[in-house]
């Protein structure tokens, strides 16, 4: 969007500059020139000192826009438009999302599979423009991508679907909503295989389990008398999985601590997840399923 004073939206920054406008907006987040501030952006100071400044519709509301003569600014004129990026370099956008739960999605995709050497890319990740690399010491392969695959708006959806910091853009925006940082509104708590859930941690667990390959159920009775359920059970290595949120109400909390103390007087295999391991599911929930001698 232009304003009627020649400015320019960051969407329509990033447009004249050839470049992605999630990669311009991270650009600008880095530089510090803007920041996050509730379900939108706020200038900074020196966003402020380099001419950014704001205007208002009744269809966008609030938008910050800048000077053209931006396009020749050195630090945004040596940004690379056809840069390639990784798996972790995608996670630059979805901070929520691990490189390997990055590299699951595309997978999900079709757009690369997973192979006992690594990520090979399929015909429909080369339509996107993926290219097969091998690593030059471990032989292993992986996938690159145009850096403007963070534009495309199937990829957006679907990496916004696995992480709730992130909420995809409404088709009628000039801004995007790109990099949630949490508020806005409240979240849709359907796992992607159609589970239907409780809470935010449930749904990372339920996601991250998809996107594993695991075969799993939701709301599995325990094999005992009493009518307890476990969040989750995994029928391949019998684990039973339970997401503990952190503030939890007296009564939900004496029937969990019963729930474990059933775990240990038959016997099963179950695993505990916690609220403050929500962001680090590879290193806690893999790790435990590799100890049981899962391989995923």
């Amino acid at each position: 969007m232009q304003a009627e004073d020649g400015r320019l939206s960051t969407t329509a920054l990033a447009r004249k500059l050839d470049i992605p406008a999630q990669q311009l907006f991270v650009t600008l987040r880095d530089y510090g020139w803007i920041r996050r501030v509730g379900e939108g952006w706020a200038l900074t100071p020196k966003g402020e000192f380099e001419g950014g400044d704001y205007r208002h519709s009744q269809r966008y509301g609030r938008y910050i826009v800048w000077p053209e003569t931006l396009t020749e600014h050195p630090l945004l004129a040596a940004i690379e438009s056809n840069q390639r990026i990784t798996s972790p370099g995608i996670g630059r956008y979805y901070s929520a999302l691990s490189s390997q739960q990055i590299n699951r999605v595309l997978a999900e995709l079709g757009l690369q599979q997973r192979t006992l050497i690594g990520w090979e890319l399929t015909a429909r990740g080369r339509e996107l423009g993926g290219q097969q690399e091998i690593g030059s010491k471990s032989g292993a392969l992986y996938t690159t991508w145009p850096h403007d695959i963070v534009d495309n708006p199937l990829i957006h959806r679907e990496l916004a679907g696995f992480s709730p910091v992130v909420s995809a853009p409404s088709a009628d925006t000039t801004e995007p909503d790109l990099f949630q940082e949490g508020g806005g509104p409240a979240m849709d708590l359907a796992g992607i295989d159609g589970h239907k859930l409780t809470s935010s941690l449930q749904m990372r667990v339920c996601n991250w389990l998809y996107l594993a390959q695991l075969a799993h159920a939701h709301r599995r009775a325990l094999p005992c008398a009493e009518t307890i359920y476990a969040d989750f059970y995994l029928p391949e290595s019998c684990v039973y999985i339970d997401c503990w949120e952190s503030d939890l109400p007296a009564g939900e909390l004496k029937d969990r601590l019963r729930k474990r103390d059933l775990y240990r007087e038959m016997e099963l295999r179950n695993l505990q997840i916690d609220a403050e391991d929500e962001d680090r599911l590879d290193d806690v929930l893999g790790g435990a399923l590799l100890e049981y001698g899962m391989r995923f």
